[in-house]
């Protein structure tokens, strides 16, 4: 640890950038935008399933779309690329705080979804796998901790933005913040940042051939599976979590409070996984990390007690702590950098389309009247399928990562 402290001493700048965005891209993610789902049905007269209908067409129209744009960041300046992320992430706050046809609040959230979501927590683990080699796992672990702080911090400011205003005042001031941050980003230089750029811009011809090269390679149904069913899982069941909490007759105030155990769990397993990845390899930690999470589904479902919630919690806040450094390192080992910013906009759009499909699936077992144990069991099974089909990465050669 006192390693990790000293690297980031002498690593702050790029490093507080990457986390800067990845704590921006929080106004893109979905906890933050479910504390406008009651308002925003309320205003448009919508049920809930309509309004989760939308959100899950525009995330994976997000995801498509996210092939096209993602390779920005190998040949265009970090600069650059940041300043129209962030910019298109603004702009789609604000037209979110004055739509008043469902039609614009569709084309906002693809927005806030793409630039969020998906760019901002791109841009930020690309640069930073390229820029870091012998550091590259302290390195990301150190930006995913810009997830931690904007779930613990932004929250609070939203719901109380709202309480003595309203929903539109929320989105909006989102929307000008993000702005204001454009006049700072103008004097920032991140030229160190575009060393590594690749001068070659690819056509669509030779995007398709590259995205079709990377599907047909074996690497891709190894690494894919795995990257895919953590956020598939997480996401259907955080999405869902207040209806199992009620059909388990648990308190709602007392499974709130846990999220605390989750939140400090995530934050040192983030931290951890940095230093166990530079230490042990990603390849290696990427056989196991899932494990974590696929005991907490199974405690949730034999757990009568709401200590099942709790244990749940904290194993997946183990397994999401090291997610976010483990995934993206790994493509680096066995992928290389040269055109990693388009092999990540492909695993990403897989990962954003996961954050889709985990909450239709589920919502869809619930509505079949499965009980929460199958439900529990169901995702427990995919994740072991996934933890097995993780174990041929060993097979793979580690691919020389410096430029």
């Amino acid at each position: 640890m006192i390693q990790f402290l000293k690297f980031i001493r002498f690593n702050l700048k790029p490093l507080s950038y990457g986390w800067l965005l990845t704590f921006l891209s929080s106004f893109g993610q979905t906890y933050l935008i479910s504390l406008y789902v009651i308002h925003i049905t309320k205003a448009f007269d919508i049920t809930e399933g309509t309004f989760g209908a939308i959100y899950a067409i525009c995330t994976v129209a997000s995801s498509i779309i996210m092939l096209s744009i993602g390779h920005t960041v190998d040949h265009i300046s970090v600069k650059k690329v940041s300043f129209f992320t962030i910019l298109a992430l603004a702009l789609c706050c604000i037209l979110m705080g004055f739509s008043y046809h469902l039609a614009f609040v569709f084309i906002a959230l693809v927005g806030l979804r793409l630039s969020g979501q998906g760019m901002l927590s791109h841009i930020s683990f690309t640069i930073l796998s390229k820029y870091y080699d012998k550091d590259r796992g302290k390195a990301i672990s150190f930006s995913t901790l810009g997830f931690s702080i904007g779930e613990a911090i932004l929250p609070i400011i939203i719901v109380s933005t709202i309480a003595y205003f309203d929903w539109r005042t929320a989105m909006i001031g989102s929307g000008v913040l993000l702005l204001l941050y454009l006049v700072r980003l103008k004097f920032t230089d991140l030229s160190y940042f575009d060393k590594q750029l690749d001068t070659f811009k690819p056509s669509s011809k030779s995007l398709f051939n590259d995205f079709f090269d990377i599907i047909k390679d074996k690497r891709f149904l190894i690494v894919m599976p795995t990257s895919f069913v953590l956020s598939y899982t997480a996401t259907a069941v955080v999405f869902f979590q207040y209806v199992f909490v009620e059909q388990k007759g648990w308190s709602v105030t007392l499974y709130a409070s846990f999220f605390t155990a989750y939140a400090i769990t995530r934050l040192l397993f983030s931290l951890f996984g940095g230093l166990w990845v530079d230490r042990f390899t990603a390849k290696t930690l990427f056989r196991f990390y899932l494990i974590p999470i696929g005991l907490g589904l199974l405690a949730f479902a034999y757990i009568n007690s709401i200590a099942g919630a709790l244990i749940f919690l904290i194993l997946m806040g183990i397994t999401v702590g090291m997610a976010g450094t483990i995934k993206t390192s790994v493509l680096a080992e066995v992928y290389g950098l040269k055109k990693l910013g388009t092999i990540r906009s492909l695993f990403t759009m897989f990962m954003v389309l996961s954050t889709a499909l985990g909450p239709l699936v589920v919502g869809q077992m619930i509505d079949m009247g499965m009980s929460i144990k199958i439900i529990m069991i169901s995702l427990a099974i995919f994740v072991l399928l996934c933890v097995l089909n993780a174990q041929r990465i060993k097979n793979i050669p580690r691919v020389k990562t410096e430029i």
